[in-house]
């Protein structure tokens, strides 16, 4: 499913007016019809109080009360502004509900007594938004959350930026949405996602071509297409069809790393798994592994990997290997960085490059980069992303300059190096180099643990060695990594949960993930 900014969404309503000849006025009956089969489907017969605005956001609370008015519930609009300063179609629907007998009061302040006993719905702004509230409506807004008064809000919760989740100045916080056409990107970045309770995408007639349109970039990852690539294996197949992952991980006091992505990988349906390590590391590794094999390779002397071991892990992956992880738990030295690109440069298979790797990376990434030989998947936290962004464009990045604008930031560098970007966090976003941008939203708090990237890099890789390209593999190994999470939450809790515990119920993703 696409989502849309507010400007995509405008044009969607534009095209479907003017092209398409479904007039304004029908898509807002369409709305507030909308709005209001959800409270009816939620609530018994009772007192509502619809909050409008002056725009065409108030124009759909008009009607979703006009309607729930005529099914027995008990309505009461109220417009906050004056009468003289309503939108156009606002204003038809202002008359049309006043004749069918709601009742409505023009106000520029809400008490508490207005609301007692009541539903809420919110339709004093939509999508378009795009500067903080007034003082007034922030003291109005600040009544409806305190209420603990059930809230509907209409298509966005008001006062959240639909383009960026960001909360200006202040903004009602809802327990349900009903958005029309598509969900918007205020629906699913945080923290707009807090303030939209639990989200409906209704449909009211948009053309399905507009909603579909390849010119949306930015889409949304369901259950439904991660199913169709996880498919049924074939009856007559063996451990070498479902591919050979080599994981180059670990350092002295980091051998978990290795761990944790190997037996991911190989849980996540790999036919065979190779970790290199540091050959003073083989032994421990060696102890703590049943399925997976080792590949010792020559290390500095501190347990860290050595960069006299490049030329034998080049050769091993050009005789056996389908896809390459690189960088959990491995360092920074020169060695690893030294290592690091001379595999991008000469890699014959597609790399995923995560952690420590990334942070090697970051010494040089124009010179790599520009000389990869095969595809390359980088998964990034938010700080790891700000030192090699910093490095990329020569500006100091922050982890808050990446957090409040994820998408464009790592669809900016995926554009940049033709690379496939997972950048980590909330909600995890992965970027293609064609500039098309997926959001994931599995996943829970409890996953913020050390290992769980370690993980969703075994995940990816095992995707990719199995034959999915990277960017189905960035796809399926997110939605998966955060649906075990999903499902290790409600064993554990979300306090005790552990990486170890996202490989544990793998298993439960696959099965839910492949219905």
């Amino acid at each position: 499913m696409k989502i849309a900014t507010s400007y995509e969404m405008r044009q969607i309503d534009r095209l479907t007016i003017e092209e398409y000849g479904l007039p304004s006025l029908v898509l807002m009956e369409r709305a507030g019809l909308a709005v209001a089969q959800k409270v009816k489907e939620l609530n018994p017969p009772r007192k509502v109080i619809v909050v409008c605005g002056r725009g065409n956001n108030g124009g759909d609370g008009l009607v979703t009360a006009r309607v729930l008015q005529n099914w027995g519930f008990r309505v009461k609009a109220f417009i906050l502004g004056e009468k003289n300063a309503l939108s156009p179609d606002c204003e038809a629907q202002y008359r049309t509900t006043k004749n069918f007998g709601v009742p409505i009061e023009f106000k520029s302040k809400i008490n508490a007594s207005d609301l007692h006993g009541a539903i809420i719905i919110d339709a004093v702004f939509g999508t378009g938004i795009n500067k903080p509230v007034s003082e007034r409506l922030i003291e109005i807004f600040n009544l409806i959350n305190d209420s603990g008064i059930t809230v509907f809000s209409v298509d966005i919760a008001s006062g959240i930026s639909s383009d960026t989740g960001e909360v200006l100045g202040s903004a009602i916080k809802a327990d349900y949405t009903i958005t029309f056409g598509l969900p918007k990107i205020g629906h699913i970045k945080y923290p707009g996602a807090g303030y939209a309770g639990r989200l409906y995408v209704e449909d009211i007639g948009f053309p399905s071509q507009l909603l579909q349109s390849q010119d949306i970039k930015v889409n949304l990852i369901q259950k439904e297409y991660v199913s169709t690539l996880i498919t049924p294996r074939e009856r007559y197949s063996h451990k070498g069809d479902y591919g050979h992952i080599l994981i180059i991980a670990g350092s002295k006091g980091k051998t978990g790393a290795a761990l944790m992505c190997a037996k991911a990988a190989m849980r996540s349906g790999s036919g065979l798994v190779t970790i290199g390590v540091p050959e003073s590391l083989i032994d421990i590794i060696q102890g703590r592994i049943t399925e997976e094999m080792t590949l010792p390779l020559k290390d500095d002397g501190r347990g860290m990997l050595s960069a006299n071991a490049t030329d034998d892990v080049i050769s091993f992956i050009s005789q056996k290997i389908d896809a390459v992880a690189i960088g959990p738990g491995i360092g920074v030295s020169d060695d690893t960085k030294t290592m690091l690109a001379e595999i991008i440069k000469n890699s014959p298979v597609p790399l995923i490059i995560d952690a420590d790797g990334i942070n090697s990376l970051s010494a040089n990434p124009d010179d790599v980069l520009s000389k990869r030989k095969s595809p390359v998947v980088i998964t990034p936290h938010p700080g790891e992303m700000a030192r090699l962004l910093s490095r990329v464009f020569n500006f100091e990045y922050k982890t808050i300059d990446i957090e409040k604008n994820r998408l464009n930031i790592s669809s900016k560098l995926s554009c940049e190096y033709g690379i496939h970007v997972v950048l980590k966090g909330v909600p995890t976003v992965i970027t293609s180099p064609e500039g098309d941008i997926f959001i994931n939203t599995s996943g829970n708090p409890g996953m913020a643990t050390a290992g769980s990237g370690d993980v969703l890099t075994g995940i990816i890789a095992s995707f990719i060695g199995q034959g999915l390209n990277p960017l189905n593999a960035s796809i399926s190994g997110v939605c998966i990594h955060g649906t075990a999470g999903d499902s290790a939450s409600r064993e554990k809790g979300e306090y005790c949960m552990a990486a170890s515990d996202l490989i544990d119920f793998l298993p439960d993703a696959f099965r839910y993930l492949s219905r």
